[in-house]
């Protein structure tokens, strides 16, 4: 597969810099919505979505920064609408290098392209997808070398979970679509549990986040890819210095599904648990996270605990997004958006925070590196309760607190 010079490379991603393993974490509850008592609300209005918007001391006096000067701590403010809407079980959004956005649909193996005017049309079709329970067409992330555009997709195929990439030309009537190429295969499918989540690193490398594909011992076996965090070059080898000398960076997951980086460097995912808690948590290289032996806490030297957990009934955790040092994470079960404050990133966090709800199942999140979110809901899915226009993707405004 083509190795492109690396000088060249601009990934368009989620993070911002690189560190070292971080410290003891401490773990915070969230019980119910007692995190968003303090949040005044927003002004009653006809339609049943509702944001909850920063104190006026968080609103920003001025522009909000780009990504490479992100920092400090970031609130939902007012001003949530759609982009778009009419999409259906949409899985995953992503920039693409002219300011356009693709969306993933699971059943239909579909990647919209919707345009700066809120347009939708098609941007290709991945024919060998194949759909059915929870699998189907899932991550998207983009890699810009310059003079070539890559579009990277997870997906469920006939036997397995794979990841791919399509090279896409820019032209007079927008993006052409290539031929497909295999970059990463073998990865264990099942009618649920697949992972899904795709992102490159600020190290320009690829993570790739599997689920346990129902066979819950592959998750403590580092020679087996269910469960874990992968790393892998762009063309799909293993990433040089891996800790186990595979594709596999972290053990132990049971379902991750939201890959993020803070402005540190630190990295980030949320995972669903199985009957009681499902967890953030803080990713080092050849951290195990416990799973199947714990769920939530383990209390136990030889696993990493979460820094924060959820009740399975509130949360059912998908996509994240970190602006600064706040942890965007959007619930599917729990239909909200909450604020995670991580600024003590190597002791604790604050309590977690509902800052949007209302528009149903959340999806995933998306850092736009202009001060804002996109934010994609999934009530289309199979699972939810579409209503007029669903499925939507959201431009949420934030705002900075410090």
């Amino acid at each position: 597969m083509m190795s492109a010079d690396r000088s060249r490379r601009t990934v368009h991603a989620f993070g911002f810099g690189r560190r070292g393993a971080s410290a003891v974490v401490v773990v915070t509850l969230l019980s119910g919505l007692a995190g968003c008592a303090a949040e005044p609300a927003a002004a009653p209005t006809s339609d049943p979505r509702t944001v909850r918007p920063a104190p006026p001391s968080a609103a920003p006096s001025t522009p909000a920064p780009g990504p490479a000067a992100a920092t400090g701590r970031w609130r939902v403010v007012e001003g949530v609408g759609a982009i778009a809407g009419g999409l259906a079980a949409p899985w995953a959004v992503v920039a693409l290098p002219d300011g356009s956005i693709a969306v993933s649909e699971r059943d239909s193996g579909i990647v919209r392209v919707i345009t700066a005017g809120g347009v939708v049309d098609e941007l290709g079709r991945l024919d060998d997808v194949v759909s059915g329970g929870e699998s189907g067409l899932h991550g998207l992330a983009v890699l810009d070398e310059g003079d070539r555009q890559w579009l990277y997709a997870y997906h469920g195929a006939a036997a397995d979970n794979r990841v791919v990439r399509v090279p896409l030309t820019s032209s007079d009537d927008g993006w052409r679509w290539g031929e497909v190429e295999e970059v990463f295969s073998g990865i264990p499918r099942a009618r649920t549990h697949n992972g899904g989540r795709i992102a490159f690193g600020p190290d320009g490398l690829l993570y790739v986040a599997t689920g346990d594909a129902q066979n819950v011992g592959a998750a403590q076996d580092p020679e087996q890819l269910g469960g874990k965090i992968l790393r892998l070059t762009p063309d799909g080898r293993p990433a040089p210095g891996n800790p186990f000398g595979n594709a596999v960076y972290s053990l132990g997951h049971r379902n991750v599904q939201g890959l993020a980086w803070t402005a540190d460097g630190t990295m980030w995912a949320s995972e669903f648990g199985q009957n009681s808690w499902d967890e953030l948590n803080r990713i080092d290289a050849g951290g195990n996270y416990g799973w199947p032996a714990v769920e939530g806490l383990a209390g136990d030297e030889r696993f990493r605990d979460p820094v924060a957990v959820w009740p399975t009934a509130e949360a059912s955790p998908s996509g994240i997004a970190a602006v600064g040092e706040t942890v965007f994470m959007t619930g599917l079960r729990g239909e909200r958006l909450w604020a995670i404050d991580v600024s003590a990133a190597d002791a604790a966090v604050g309590e977690p925070v509902v800052v949007l709800d209302g528009y149903g199942r959340l999806r995933d999140a998306v850092a736009t590196g202009d001060g804002g979110l996109w934010v994609l809901t999934n009530n289309t899915d199979g699972r939810g309760d579409p209503r007029e226009g669903d499925d939507l993707l959201l431009q949420v405004p934030l705002g900075r607190i410090d």
